[in-house]
């Protein structure tokens, strides 16, 4: 088959067909493309961080935390291991997951396209924190549109995991902004800054923004520095905000105190436990 305009040399064309970004007649379309130009800018920014994690520690292992269709997954590792097998450096990407169906299907299709380093786990959150099918150190976790709070249960297993490098891509960040609702009277006798969620359209955005503005300051309080950019631009996903946390081991100084801080003045407090351990 002719190479396909768009696609990096020596990627599996079985593999976009089977994640429905080619076409069975190996073509892409409008949508397909904007398909991929996601996937190759998410991968631009991973590349370098899986790179310095192999200088070193050869044997690298990855965590896909709500993995869903393990999309990202299987990308990763066409683009990365795939080549690294052949040169005998090992490294394993595993697919955490809860629903039963998709976890079979990513096997069967890493099975089929000769994956061999890659592992689909049917588990909840809590229950791979202390999995003995996962190692104790994974060095980079990833939630791509991981919906609501598993964006927050994958940074809870990561810093259970110490993980070097955590990329998320939130999704669906329905649950501060549910607290915000219910808290809304109360809210304006406590603070003039409820006005900034006293309508519903207001309180789902707003809610959304915060979401992410508490998790950047859960990971800095844990010591990891934080960039927060975006993947790619508003015309192609509203979902576009890409967090990239880079364990150092120096704790932010205030961030604690400032999410606490937040959660107070907020009337969040009952959302402490989600945010603060």
């Amino acid at each position: 088959m002719d190479p396909i305009p768009g696609i990096k040399p020596n990627q599996s064309i079985e593999l976009l067909k089977e994640l429905h970004i080619v076409t069975r007649d190996g073509k892409l379309n409008q949508d397909s493309r904007r398909k991929l130009k996601q996937v190759y800018h998410l991968f631009h920014f991973i590349e370098p961080l899986l790179n310095e994690l192999l200088v070193a520690n050869q044997n690298l292992a990855l965590a896909d935390h709500g993995a869903g269709k393990s999309y990202l997954g299987f990308i990763i590792y066409d683009l990365f291991l795939k080549v690294r097998d052949s040169e005998n450096i090992p490294g394993h990407i595993y697919g955490i997951e809860s629903r039963e169906d998709l976890v079979n299907k990513s096997a069967e299709l890493a099975n089929k396209l000769g994956f061999s380093h890659m592992s689909f786990l049917n588990m909840t959150a809590e229950e791979s924190i202390r999995s003995p099918q996962l190692p104790e150190q994974i060095d980079m976790v990833t939630a791509l549109h991981a919906c609501d709070t598993a964006t927050d249960d994958a940074i809870k297993f990561a810093l259970h995991k110490r993980a070097k490098f955590i990329v998320l891509v939130p999704c669906c960040q329905a649950e501060v902004a549910t607290v915000l609702n219910k808290n809304k009277n109360q809210s304006f006798g406590k603070t003039t800054l409820s006005e900034i969620w006293r309508h519903p359209i207001h309180t789902r955005e707003f809610g959304s923004h915060l979401t992410n503005v508490l998790r950047c300051l859960q990971l800095e309080a844990h010591g990891y520095q934080v960039t927060v950019t975006e993947l790619v631009g508003w015309e192609h996903s509203m979902k576009n905000e890409l967090i990239i946390a880079s364990r150092n081991g120096n704790q932010r100084k205030n961030a604690q105190q400032r999410l606490e801080l937040i959660l107070e003045e907020l009337n969040l407090k009952e959302l402490h436990g989600r945010f603060i351990y």
